[in-house]
């Protein structure tokens, strides 16, 4: 123990010369040899009195309070040998004590334990609203349906027409009634690749009353049944090869004032049209005309009546019921929307047989009011070369009107 005690004494001593650091150091480590072999021997310090000694050097107040103390029969000897040693080195190198018994108190006693709990303050803010919980995604069937390639749309009317003249008018004429209704309907075929079909029935009627017809007090203005079907496989982005269906007739006896013989009548006459061509789409001035076109430099026509008194009226030889030709034939169906609520439909179709020829030209002038609500002017021109003339208008025949009254779209 005196061993120890002195080897801590001349570290102490030797700090306070002029060794060397590099003696110092090997003094210090041989001095921690020699309490090696001691501990291996039983004779250790107490683990207090081994902190004091081998901490950095500390002023403990302890130690000067028991150098002063006159009685101290409670202190053992080995505390009193390291409270001497701890003495002399504050007495005599006060310069080697780099701390102080306040500033570990300071810092935290080693000895003493936390004798009251630590809080910990805790700052309350508001009920967070609970997380969503995430709900369980439902099976789905998955269903694949083969794609529909059919569209289907139409377009009815039905318009009056109302006129009243006095019987002293100065310019004379006559009162009447009128009303034209009319359907279109449409279904067409487009499987995006390559194929089209189209078709469409257009159905229109139309009567109106005469006082200066004695004998009809109804008579058909307007009489039209006709069924377009057209066939077509892609060539290129606007042209189609086409196979085009046209047939035509009327549905009620055509009179004209004061007069029993029958003009027209169902399927008097009647004509069917078969045509291979080429059709183009037309989509002009960023699409709002659009239709199209048809040119068939080979097409079959038919022209039938049942009526045989009707024969020579429709170029068909007198007796006969039947009219064939062959030739070439165009048509071109278009639409001119110049606004919402205004349009202008318009069919072209003409048909040659290198001796006789047919011209037939539809304008029809929409102006919607609102959704139901339409005015039409209708213009349509007509040349047939094959039927009687006439000694004022030639082969060239005129119709033209103008109506008010309902409409409904549907599948546009």
């Amino acid at each position: 123990m005196r061993l120890i005690l002195s080897t801590f004494l001349g570290l102490a001593a030797l700090a306070a010369g002029a060794q060397t650091p590099t003696s110092l150091f090997n003094n210090y480590l041989d001095s921690l040899n020699v309490y090696k072999a001691q501990a291996q021997n039983g004779k250790t310090l107490s683990a207090y009195n081994q902190y004091q000694l081998f901490a950095p050097s500390t002023f403990y107040h302890g130690v000067a309070g028991s150098n002063l103390d006159l009685n101290k029969k409670d202190q053992d000897a080995e505390s009193q040998e390291v409270d001497a040693a701890l003495m002399s080195v504050y007495l005599n190198h006060p310069n080697l004590i780099i701390d102080s018994e306040n500033n570990l108190r300071h810092a935290g006693a080693v000895k003493e334990d936390i004798k009251q709990p630590v809080k910990h303050e805790v700052a309350f803010v508001k009920q967070v609203a609970p997380l969503p919980q995430e709900q369980e995604e439902p099976q789905v069937d998955v269903v694949v349906e083969k794609p529909n390639f059919w569209k289907f749309k139409g377009d009815y009317y039905l318009q009056f027409l109302q006129n009243y003249i006095s019987s002293n008018w100065y310019k004379g004429g006559e009162s009447n009634y009128a009303m034209v209704a009319s359907a279109t309907l449409e279904a067409n075929y487009d499987n995006q690749s390559k194929l089209k079909w189209d078709n469409k029935l257009e159905a229109k009627l139309g009567f109106q009353t005469s006082r200066a017809d004695s004998i009809h007090n109804l008579k058909a203005s307007e009489d039209l049944l006709r069924l377009t079907s057209k066939l077509g496989l892609q060539a290129t982005k606007k042209w189609y090869y086409t196979l085009n269906v046209l047939a035509y007739t009327q549905f009620m006896r055509g009179y004209k004032n004061n007069d029993f013989f029958t003009y027209s009548d169902f399927m008097s006459p009647i004509t069917l049209n078969i045509s291979i061509g080429m059709n183009y789409k037309v989509e002009w001035f960023n699409k709002h005309l659009t239709g199209n076109i048809q040119l068939s430099p080979l097409a079959y026509n038919m022209k039938y009546v049942d009526r045989l008194a009707l024969s020579k009226r429709n170029g068909i030889d007198e007796g006969k019921h039947v009219l064939n030709d062959f030739g070439s034939m165009f048509t071109a169906d278009l639409e001119w929307k110049f606004s919402e609520s205004i349009s202008w439909k318009s069919r072209l179709y003409g048909f040659s047989s290198y001796h006789r020829a047919e011209l037939e030209w539809e304008n029809t002038f929409t102006f919607k009011f609102n959704k139901y609500i339409s005015s039409n002017i209708f213009i349509y021109p007509r040349f047939d070369d094959h039927t009687t003339r006439d000694g004022h208008h030639g082969y060239w025949q005129f119709k033209e009107y103008a109506s008010l009254g309902f409409n409904y779209t549907f599948g546009k």
